[in-house]
């Protein structure tokens, strides 16, 4: 029994976690190669030095109440650097004003009235005390355009000042071109089984309160040395062969297993593997499909993508931030002198963790939603002066940093438009047809970690069931 070859193609966490779990489904002897276009490792999970300091440029948390990723952090013996935010609260600027995140909402989708009622103006209050009468929401299976079902039972406000924003924060995404039941599955569900409204249908999704004394658990985590240590600890523990700067330029099936066409025209090479995990971006993933499973190819090309931009500021010692945590800015907010922001938002690093409290003081902002390209046309100079301007306009901080790294992320997040699931459901029932190739990644079921490390599992259980069998 020969040792079996597998490929994974993609070096980010969705590559990395498919590694990992096909060394613990194959065994010590399987030739494992990660083969990834960048010269590094770890995609979107970045860690720069910024001031001297560790700090992530990239994905900067992960969902802790998922467990994928807080399982994987222990399975890898890095409990010990998993870190929670202090439990500095949130901000939303919108209409003008800087307020706290409503707590009793989903996504911003309000819980009750109550929730929203320092947010909104009195018309809008109204609109959202009014939704429960309103004629109940029949989806019938359907999928809908959040921004459109808001502004339906809402009129405008919810979504410019809320769930616009958030979502922004974690997609890139505008609420208009964002599905309902790939962006918020749990309000989908509510409304599936009957609940006739959107404030009805949040107040079901919301957790129990909390019992006397009982803390509530985190809702996220990080690790204290940054996250490019669950990178490099991946890499090890899954016992890879690296291939670094080096394109895909095609998949080819072979009488047994799988033929890669990797590096330039100039300089080409082949691997020759039993199975192929894809974990790549939507662009690649549908250029190495186009042949081997041409459905999927298709699907994937449907996919559009936003490209942002990481400021990462670090300020002298002493500097005075906000007591919150950060702050989201809605669409079309403006400054004082009616000069858009150039930020979509502000991440207070040294309120938000505590292990980045200290000198200097470190700050984010993000840049770019889907379709704001020309925002990240300027250059690095020029989009940390426009950074600063928005953070001394929204908290007053005007102290000029000691270092500042700008970290561009193009075509980095996947939109999931009206009708996500059911792209996702063809790729993935297209690539099932095609012995030992699966695909993973945050195209497909989630742009978060742990969400990507559940698609690289489920890749890796396929590939790895296909390869034993075929190779004994």
């Amino acid at each position: 029994m020969r040792p079996s070859r597998v490929a994974v193609v993609g070096g980010g966490i969705s590559g990395l976690a498919a590694a990992h779990r096909l060394r613990h489904l194959l065994g010590p002897d399987a030739e494992i190669t990660v083969v990834e276009q960048a010269d590094r490792l770890g995609g979107k999970l970045r860690t720069a030095e910024v001031g001297g300091r560790a700090y992530d440029v990239g994905t900067e948390a992960f969902l802790h109440r998922r467990p994928e990723a807080a399982e994987l952090v222990t399975e890898l013996g890095l409990a010990d650097r998993l870190v929670h935010p202090t439990g500095a609260p949130s901000t939303i600027h919108a209409a003008g004003r800087t307020r706290p995140i409503p707590v009793h909402t989903l996504m911003g989708v309000p819980a009750s009235v109550e929730a929203v009622r320092q947010v909104l103006s009195d018309e809008g209050v109204r609109r959202v005390a009014a939704e429960p009468e309103l004629p109940p929401i029949r989806l019938d299976g359907a999928d809908v355009a959040v921004g459109a079902l808001l502004a339906e039972r809402f009129g405008p406000e919810v979504g410019d000042r809320l769930v616009g924003p958030l979502l922004g924060g974690v997609y890139a995404g505008r609420a208009d071109s964002l599905g309902l039941r790939a962006t918020m599955p749990q309000l989908a569900t509510a409304l599936d089984s009957g609940v006739g409204s959107l404030v009805a249908a949040a107040a079901t999704t919301m957790p129990a309160p909390p019992q006397p004394r009982v803390a509530r658990p985190p809702v996220f985590g990080t690790l204290s040395d940054g996250l490019a240590s669950l990178v490099h600890r991946l890499a090890e523990v899954a016992g890879v062969r690296t291939r670094l700067g080096l394109p895909v330029r095609a998949l080819l099936r072979r009488e047994r297993g799988w033929r890669l066409e990797i590096g330039t025209p100039a300089a080409p090479e082949a691997l020759d593997v039993d199975g192929v995990v894809l974990a790549v971006p939507a662009p690649s993933a549908r250029k190495l499909l186009a042949d081997v499973a041409p459905a999927a190819s298709r699907r994937y090309a449907e996919v559009e993508l936003a490209s942002m931009a990481v400021v990462a500021l670090a300020l002298p010692p002493g500097t005075a931030l906000p007591e919150r945590s950060g702050v989201l800015l809605a669409e079309g907010e403006r400054g004082p002198d009616g000069v858009p922001y150039t930020a979509k938002a502000f991440t207070f690093s040294s309120r938000k963790w505590a292990h980045l409290a200290g000198e200097p003081v470190l700050v984010r902002g993000s840049v770019g939603r889907h379709g704001e390209e020309h925002l990240l046309q300027r250059d690095d100079e020029d989009l940390v002066a426009a950074v600063r301007r928005d953070l001394a306009l929204l908290a007053g901080v005007t102290a000029v940093p000691v270092d500042a790294v700008v970290t561009r992320w193009g075509g980095g997040l996947p939109q999931y438009g009206v009708g996500h699931l059911d792209l996702v459901r063809a790729v993935e029932d297209a690539v099932a047809e095609v012995p030992g190739l699966a695909v993973a990644g945050a195209t497909l079921h989630g742009v978060g970690i742990p969400a990507c490390v559940a698609t690289a599992d489920a890749a890796a259980a396929r590939v790895a069931a296909h390869v034993l069998g075929r190779v004994r």
